[in-house]
């Protein structure tokens, strides 16, 4: 396949990744009489199982090894097991209490708390234009706390516990698949042994509600996984910038979902707010891209130097 028809398939693969996590609050309703703690826990289960049997078919298991010999990548994982656990568990819970469009913030807020943290714990140097787009979405989350009449703790929560997420992820350097199967199986044990908690208390819904119910309990495994695969596919294709702009796709989704599907409240305060949010990515975006640009045309001069550098020695190497 040509460079070109590598890239088209990345983007759709990322489209249709982000496209899927923005479409996902349809999907926890169909299952709400479970009960938040319930439904995260078949995901936990579900997923694990699932990766599971993709991992047998492709017979990765040599990081399995190696992870285990690591205390400090394994402590990491156990990190990022529990960060996803909290996002996977408020978002549910968010979903299904009629908060959308707080959650969509806090997906839109995620990149300017992702820098944030790599800031107050990498200690990274930011531009300009970055210091700019922090400082924008800090006044949104004032405006929001102004409007809601307290801080937008579901929106805040997200995003911090997704920024963590991701660093502690960073820090593993595992693949997608890879990552979710060690995430999963650190999951697991209390996630089982909570569901047959419930089961011995016939409190659980999974063999109460019908097969219909329990297939949709089941294919949360699905819904968590399949996502991954295509953001794995795109990821692998597509250059960074492009799938920073990508992401985005998620929340607007979300977004629009609260709004035209779920039919929640958007009061001018919060309108405001979320202008603002929407003005510091905007600011973020053309940041980056600017940068990637002006990266791209840095290591184009320098292959050039490096070819009329080899050019010039030539002859010498020719008399040789």
């Amino acid at each position: 396949m040509t460079s070109r028809g590598e890239q088209r398939v990345g983007v759709l693969n990322g489209v249709a990744a982000y496209g899927l996590w923005g479409l996902v609050p349809l999907f926890w309703p169909l299952v709400d009489s479970a009960g938040p703690v319930e439904i995260l826990a078949h995901r936990m289960v579900w997923s694990l199982a699932l990766v599971a049997v993709a991992l047998l078919v492709t017979r990765r298991w040599a990081w399995a090894v190696e992870l285990l010999r690591n205390p400090r990548r394994l402590a990491l994982v156990a990190v990022a097991a529990t960060l996803i656990s909290v996002n996977w568990g408020v978002y549910i819970w968010a979903v299904n209490s009629g908060h959308v469009v707080e959650a969509s913030l806090g997906y839109f807020i995620n990149p300017l708390v992702t820098i944030a943290l790599g800031v107050l714990l990498l200690k990274e140097r930011l531009r300009p234009a970055q210091w700019a787009a922090v400082g924008v979405g800090l006044a949104a989350v004032i405006t929001l706390t102004i409007g809601y009449g307290q801080p937008p703790w579901i929106s805040l929560c997200l995003a911090f516990s997704f920024a963590g997420y991701g660093l502690a992820k960073k820090k593993v350097a595992l693949s997608g698949l890879e990552s979710l199967a060690a995430e999963t199986a650190v999951q697991f044990l209390p996630a089982l042994a909570y569901l047959l908690w419930l089961g011995a208390r016939g409190t659980g819904t999974f063999t109460s509600e019908g097969a219909g119910h329990a297939a949709l309990l089941a294919s949360t495994g699905l819904v968590t996984a399949v996502p991954l695969v295509c953001f794995g596919a795109s990821a692998i294709r597509v250059p960074l910038s492009t799938l920073g702009l990508l992401q985005y796709l998620t929340p607007v989704l979300q977004f629009l979902l609260g709004i035209l599907y779920f039919h929640e409240e958007m009061p001018p305060e919060r309108w405001a707010g979320f202008a603002l949010v929407w003005v510091a990515l905007t600011v973020l975006s053309w940041d980056a891209l600017r940068t990637a640009r002006r990266n791209r045309a840095e290591a184009r001069r320098l292959r050039a130097q490096q070819g009329v550098a080899v050019e010039g020695s030539a002859p010498s190497e020719r008399a040789v």
